[in-house]
């Protein structure tokens, strides 16, 4: 009897359950049918659709975009090879979709990166460099229709389309590479053009076949790593209508930047030896015909004539390879991301960009990381974004915190959000040097009176964290804080003001701001040791763009800006600045001997500290 009850009971409560869940389950279904389907939002992300889930059902095509501009100079306007990834209800129901779009040089090979085909490092400042050896040309993998599988299974399922570029002169796109000419930003702008109604498409890279983007919305978003997430960069300078939003990650935002620092020859980290017709060989995978012309016009007039391996100064080619100065026309909302321990792309380019667009008014956010480079924001941040600014969904994103970092042990997907970066309640706490070379001097508060002098001689056989690890050395000076009592907060741009003399007309310059005692081994983790670092040339003292030959003996003040960082330096640490020449892995190795005398009482250098002096003084109490 009392089985029956509970059977009935149960059976009641079943029947009211299902009515209570039935519409929603109707209305699931019938957004995930495939007569219907279409993207749908929760908590302001575009989730996964069962319906546009199936690979096997999605269509794959390529096609070529007329561009504007003739690079491989054969009379016909370049045509960039495109593939397109969406669901197959774009062609049976009429649905149409935003873009997600990822550009690259590389998606059909690159060329060796063995360093013996890159420039010799080792040869005296000023003179002209030892010729390179070209790596052997690229063995070209030109695919149809599938360029690369690149984000299509991440973003087709959420009510996407997917779409790829070869860059000019890789792959099946015509033209030539020029490492951030003009082609470079004017290419994705054909294909915006193209998925906006405004641009030519053809089936055939020779043809008059007709493509036309019908499933277009017109929204298009732009993402990628490195030279992919320069790109995104690249076509939002042009202003293109359509490019509604980008993702740049880790992006080369000026090719000096990249190359140069302070008019200083500086190879990325990683990279010895590396230039503009280095990179460009190991990109140049496009028709094998039109290689010898582009490489004799492109990499060895244009290329080698402006990037000027021999004084490392400012001038009309970089200019024209700075996206800074072309920044007027974008309007597309920016999320900028990247590591603060990135050595190769460094974190101040897309600090600028960020700083820029922000600027502007546009919609802006930034994540940095600890890491090194690449590493996209976490992939809840990406949705959101795309969410918003190309399926036109009002999920609140603009009000979110602008500035996300993660902390140094903080997992990648758990940032903490701040207000901005720099952190807003940083501000410059100015610090001088006091005498102890060969050993270790002081860095202070306090500018004693006439501080004197202290020597180093230059020596790149000696790598940067062997210098900065040395209890006593000839080959560097370096200047030390207190322990730390209570951790310090550093946040923004380090600038150094220094005053030296050189024995020679050529000097390099090399600064690091560090963490003592070093870390070593296994043991350390890569926010341990280096705070940020700098590099620049004595010789620039008055101009980027022009280089004076030193006199030796003489004083020349000089001041540049470290890598933007933001890092909590903990208890039980110094905090030390080395000054020494030549960088073992970063700039070129003249023969050693060159002395460096710096001027003690015209030195210094101003950190940006969370909390300011009083933060700063209160590190120390014990």
């Amino acid at each position: 009897m009392k089985r029956s009850i509970y059977f009935r009971i149960a059976i009641s409560l079943a029947i009211s359950l299902f009515i209570l869940i039935s519409p929603a389950i109707a209305q699931e279904s019938e957004t995930n049918s495939d007569d219907s389907a279409a993207p749908f939002f929760i908590n302001g992300e575009a989730q996964i659709v069962p319906a546009f889930n199936d690979p096997d059902k999605w269509i794959r095509e390529d096609l070529w975009v007329v561009t504007e501009f003739d690079t491989d100079g054969d009379g016909k306007l370049d045509r960039m090879h495109v593939d397109v990834t969406r669901p197959y209800q774009t062609e049976t129901n009429g649905l149409k979709l935003p873009i997600v779009y990822n550009s690259s040089p590389y998606f059909a090979g690159t060329a060796s990166g063995s360093l013996k085909y890159f420039w010799n490092p080792r040869h005296e400042l000023g003179a002209t460099p030892p010729e390179r050896i070209h790596q052997p040309e690229i063995k070209r993998r030109g695919k149809r229709p599938i360029i690369s599988r690149a984000h299509v299974e991440t973003w087709v399922p959420r009510g996407y389309i997917v779409v790829h570029s070869s860059s000019p002169g890789t792959g099946l796109s015509d033209g030539s590479p020029t490492v951030g000419g003009d082609n470079e930003s004017l290419a994705p702008k054909a294909v915006i053009d193209w998925l906006c109604g405004r641009a030519k498409g053809y089936t055939e890279r020779d043809g008059d076949e007709e493509v036309t983007a019908y499933w277009s919305t017109g929204k298009v978003g732009m993402t990628g790593t490195s030279y992919e997430g320069t790109l995104p960069v690249a076509a939002a300078t042009t202003g293109v209508e359509g490019l509604e939003a980008i993702i740049p990650v880790a992006p080369n935002t000026s090719y000096y930047h990249y190359y140069r620092s302070n008019g200083l020859i500086r190879h990325p980290g990683g990279w010895m030896g590396e230039d503009m017709d280095v990179i460009y060989d190991f990109i140049h995978s496009g028709d094998e015909s039109k290689r010898e012309r582009n490489n004799e016009v492109i990499r060895d007039k244009e290329l080698r004539g402006g990037m000027d391996r021999i004084t490392g100064d400012w001038n009309d080619f970089w200019a024209t390879r700075d996206y800074l100065l072309d920044m007027e026309p974008m309007k597309a909302a920016l999320l900028m991301s990247h590591g603060f321990n990135d050595w190769n792309v460094m974190p101040i380019h897309s600090f600028r960009i960020y700083e820029a667009a922000k600027a502007k008014g546009l919609p802006v956010q930034i994540f940095y990381h600890q890491g090194g480079h690449g590493g996209p924001p976490p992939f809840s941040m990406m949705n959101k974004w795309f969410t918003r600014y190309l399926h036109g969904v009002e999920n609140g994103v603009e009000d979110d915190p602008i500035a996300w970092i993660v902390r140094e042990d903080d997992e990648r997907a758990d940032p903490t959000a701040y207000a901005d970066y720099p952190n807003p309640d940083a501000s410059p706490v100015k610090l001088y040097l006091k005498a102890g070379a060969p050993k270790r001097g002081i860095l202070t508060t306090e500018q004693e009176k006439k501080p004197g002098t202290e020597t180093l001689i230059d020596n790149f056989s000696f790598s940067g964290s062997a210098l900065a690890q040395a209890e006593y050395t000839e080959h560097r000076l370096i200047y030390v804080t207190p322990e730390l009592t209570k951790p310090i907060h550093i946040s923004g741009k380090t600038r150094i003001t220094i005053r030296l003399a050189s024995s020679k007309a050529f000097a390099n310059l090399s600064v690091w701001m560090v963490s003592l005692p070093w870390t070593e081994g296994r043991r350390a983790k890569i926010t341990d040791n280096i705070i940020t670092r700098g590099w620049a040339d004595p010789q620039n003292y008055k101009s980027l763009s022009e280089s004076k030959p030193l006199k030796p003996g003489k004083f020349y003040e000089l001041s540049f800006d470290l890598q933007p960082d933001d890092q909590i330096i903990p208890v039980g640490q110094q905090i030390g600045l080395m000054i020494f020449s030549s960088d073992k892995d970063f700039t070129l190795w003249p023969d050693p001997g060159t002395e460096l005398t710096i001027d003690l009482d015209g030195t210094s250098i101003s950190i940006p500290v969370v909390g300011g002096s009083e933060a700063y003084n209160n590190s120390f109490l014990k």
